[in-house]
């Protein structure tokens, strides 16, 4: 019994340790730009997801006065997605829009098969790689390109905020990125325990691509983000995070589609710190507290942990939102999620099997990607 109440105890300081991160880490100052180099802006996209339309617009609509290519690619030309670009092209014909149609596969990771197929006809010695289910705000290249040009950085990454598209599954799925992992990054930046890269922005310039070998090497990787981050700093230059997030859209439907994606990001974070993932069990404080809750019996001191937990917890929701500039909403969410969450971390170790984008892979202990023949 003691053991869950040290637990309770441990969880708690750490979301308060997290929610006072929070507030200092969104309250840094942004570097923008002064200076506008051409940027090719490199998009895989797959499907004509929810939100792919404002996703794309968003990009299309930034404020920066330097020459922008943007280049979209599919694997099919059929891809339904290519209905979305050309209704973007109609919404902005100035825009420079290439589209890249290539059914080549190099690996079992497509979106990485994607971007190698795109970078031929890549322009620019800026390249910003984005995912398709991201959007952003007008000066996020003012931003972006404003850390890039400061000395020794060779890639810029963003953290993300989830916002639901959908009803109750998308918005677990954004209580998910925004109270539970982005938190966790804040707390591991400012610690210097986390090294974090994101596919949601990776933005670097040719000639450290170039240095790094470039990005066929990691079309075995499932989080190749992470691994594009590593091979920046082993040659040499610094990956930074920049003190604002973009916008990442959660559109899951159904449970089935919530689970599969929770499943595969928390068993992608068991692949590249699988200490950390283990460790993480700790910040789940109100499981241990409603743990504490059946092995004492119900005992006042243990409910008590309870209300501890869920105040310190939607003391760090608000501190989330206001950092993100997100209305105070989904509070009666948050204790339902935690349990949902600390659910999934444990069947996290359950196997190594991941659903991503429609197929099936197996994840080894290196985090590279085997894909699953059904018999």
């Amino acid at each position: 019994m003691w053991i869950t109440a040290s637990c309770v105890v441990f969880g708690v300081s750490y979301t308060v340790v997290a929610t006072f991160l929070v507030r200092r880490f969104f309250a840094r100052p942004v570097v923008e730009a002064t200076t506008f180099p051409a940027v090719t802006i490199v998009k895989p996209l797959h499907g004509a997801e929810l939100a792919l339309m404002q996703n794309l617009v968003s990009f299309c609509e930034q404020d920066y006065p330097g020459p922008i290519q943007f280049l979209f690619g599919v694997h099919d030309s059929r891809d339904v997605a290519l209905d979305v670009v050309r209704h973007v092209r109609g919404l902005f014909p100035d825009a420079d829009i290439t589209v890249v149609s290539d059914a080549r596969l190099y690996g079992p990771n497509r979106k990485m098969s994607n971007v190698l197929n795109m970078l031929p006809e890549a322009r620019h010695d800026i390249l910003v790689f984005a995912d398709s289910d991201v959007a952003v705000e007008q000066n996020y290249l003012r931003r972006v390109v404003g850390e890039l040009h400061q000395p020794g950085v060779g890639l810029v990454t963003c953290l993300y905020w989830g916002k639901p598209d959908t009803g109750f599954w998308g918005s677990l799925s954004a209580d998910a990125s925004n109270y539970q992992f982005l938190p966790g990054v804040v707390l591991g930046l400012a610690s210097g325990l986390a090294q974090p890269c994101f596919g949601q922005t990776l933005a670097m310039r040719r000639a450290t691509l170039e240095k790094i070998g470039g990005f066929s090497q990691f079309v075995h990787h499932l989080a190749e983000d992470h691994a594009i981050g590593e091979a920046v700093r082993l040659a040499g230059e610094k990956v930074v995070v920049p003190a604002f997030a973009v916008t990442h859209a959660c559109v899951e439907k159904n449970a089935a589609e919530f689970v599969a994606h929770e499943l595969r990001w928390s068993r992608t974070i068991r692949t590249i710190d699988p200490a950390g993932h283990l460790g993480s069990v700790l910040t789940h404080p109100l499981a241990f507290a409603l743990l504490s809750v059946v092995v004492s019996g119900g005992a006042i001191w243990a409910w008590t942990t309870v209300g501890t937990a869920i105040i310190a917890r939607l003391a760090l929701k608000l501190q989330m939102n206001k950092a993100l500039r997100r209305p105070a909403a989904g509070i009666a969410l948050l204790p339902i999620w935690d349990i949902v969450l600390f659910a999934v971390y444990l069947l996290s170790f359950v196997s190594s099997r991941v659903v991503w984008r429609g197929f099936n892979f197996t994840v080894g202990r290196d985090g590279l990607l085997v894909p699953v023949t059904e018999e």
